[in-house]
């Protein structure tokens, strides 16, 4: 019963960001790019003052999975960087946190180009 309610909680909690993002899109004019950059910023927001371990702790994938666990990734690395190596940490802490998912969203990409045909809607 207690991984039903885990499941649970992510699905709402991923459910409730998404659901915030189609309101966003349906209801003002900002671009879907705003939306996703606006979404990386809360992640590291939540994660530069020390709240987004405790949603992450309660909400699992369900925040983690989202582009906010990713803006939450790229500080976290960020942070960690300033600490060990100082300033330099700023440029290199992120992108050294979020290589992995930066790779692999490259390669995925790639392969789905060779797959499909991708066109412009008329």
């Amino acid at each position: 019963m207690e991984m039903f309610l885990d499941y649970l909680w992510v699905f709402l909690i991923g459910g409730l960001v998404c659901m915030i993002g189609e309101i966003l899109i349906i209801t003002t004019n900002i671009t879907s790019a705003r939306i996703l950059v606006t979404f990386v910023l809360v992640g590291v927001f939540l994660e530069a003052i020390g709240v987004f371990d405790y949603i992450s702790d309660f909400a699992g994938a369900g925040i983690n999975v989202p582009i906010v666990g990713f803006g939450a990734s790229l500080a976290k690395g960020a942070i960690g960087a300033v600490k060990s190596q100082g300033l330099l940490g700023v440029f290199t802490g992120g992108l050294t946190a979020t290589a992995g998912g930066i790779a692999a969203a490259i390669v995925f990409a790639f392969i789905f180009a060779l797959i499909f045909h991708s066109h412009t809607k008329k």
